[in-house]
This record gives structure tokens, C-alpha cells and sequence, in this order.
């Protein structure tokens, strides 16, 4: 989803972008386009994993996927909104490649995709709850971990949480939601100020 927002870059790049902007459109609808654009390609990326997935092993039950794909929105909204925000700000393609590889690897590593939450050391905790992808995949892993038959107990203590206590999936999904909302306002107003 996030790098969904590179062609703003390559557009910009080679002189498409001004011929968009003075177009008979409002520069927001812009932004809000690409970030949905991303949105969308992110989601159809989703959906072929998952009709993939049980051929890999992963068994999904009807109701499991009916649960991700909302959530699975959410999380592809915030980090393409990330990603045109960016793109608002940046001249060259090759800079937005290594800001983005600069700030998404991190993401990626620290949202708990790959490893547990739990258990780690102090100053990492507490990177991994200021990583706002935390906040859309831990909602996720919570989902396909209940269907695989845990525990609600020991999928909570795999999850996210603050201070001992866990995030409800509703406060994740806002986080996310509004961490999206925001990012996508600063991306408008950047839109706005182009020249």
C-alpha cells in the first residue's frame, strides 16, 4: 500500500503531476485518490493471499475472513495514506525509495508481523508501540490466531499491550483508522501548497 504512492513521485518527477494539479479537480480529491488507490491495490493483493492460503496449509474459516478483510482495509488506508503523505513531500523518485525503505523496514520489523510482541527487551516495547503498523497487524494476528483453535488467553498475551492490559481490537482499529485520517489531512494540505 505504501509504495502504491510512488507514481506521485514519478509523476511529479517527469512533469505529469502539474498537468493533473491544473486539472479542473480539486488537489485534494488528488491525494484522497491516490491514497484510496493504494487502498485498493493493497486489498486485492490481500485477497489473493487468502485465497492462497489454504493451499499453503492456512485454514481460514468463512467468518475468519469475512473478520480480515475489514481490518486488513484499515491497516492498507493508514500505510498508503503514510506513503502519499510522504510522497507530498519528496522531489525525487530515488529519495522516496530509500526514505520510504528507511522508515518501512523498521515498521515492518517492529510491528509484530513476524514475532510476538511479548517478551521483548524495554526500549524495544516500547518502539513497538509507537509503530502505528502494530496497531493494524496486531488486530489481524488476533483474528487468525482464534480461529486456529488458542486460547483466547494466549492469543491476548501474543498481542499488544499497554501496561499489562490488552488493546481491545476496536481501539487498534481506531488507532490505525486515525493515524490513516491524519497522515492523509497533512498529505492534503501538502497537495494544496503545490505549486
Amino acid at each position: 500500500a505504501i509504495f502504491g504512492a510512488m507514481s506521485i513521485v514519478w509523476d511529479r518527477e517527469f512533469g505529469f503531476l502539474k498537468e493533473v494539479l491544473v486539472a479542473p479537480i480539486d488537489r485534494w480529491a488528488v491525494a484522497v485518490g491516490k491514497a484510496l488507490g493504494g487502498t485498493t491495490q493493497a486489498m486485492i493483493q490481500g485477497l489473493i493471499l487468502l485465497v492462497l492460503a489454504p493451499f499453503v496449509g492456512v485454514k481460514l474459516s468463512v467468518l475468519t475472513v469475512l473478520a480480515i478483510i475489514p481490518l486488513a482495509a484499515v491497516l492498507a488506508f493508514g500505510l498508503a495514506s503514510f506513503g502519499v503523505m510522504l510522497a507530498s513531500m519528496m522531489k525525487s523518485l530515488q529519495g522516496f525509495q530509500v526514505v520510504m525503505n528507511f522508515l518501512m523496514m523498521p515498521m515492518f520489523f517492529l510491528s509484530g508481523a513476524l514475532f510476538p510482541l511479548t517478551g521483548l527487551p524495554g526500549w524495544m516495547t516500547v518502539l513497538t508501540r509507537l509503530d502505528p503498523a502494530s496497531y493494524g497487524i496486531d488486530p489481524l494476528r488476533r483474528v487468525v490466531l482464534s480461529d486456529s483453535g488458542l486460547s483466547s488467553a494466549v492469543v491476548d498475551r501474543l498481542g499488544l499491550t499497554i501496561n499489562g492490559h490488552v488493546l481491545p481490537i476496536p481501539l487498534e482499529v481506531g488507532v490505525m483508522l486515525a493515524f490513516g485520517v491524519v497522515l492523509l489531512g497533512i498529505a492534503v494540505v501538502m497537495f494544496q501548497r503545490r505549486d
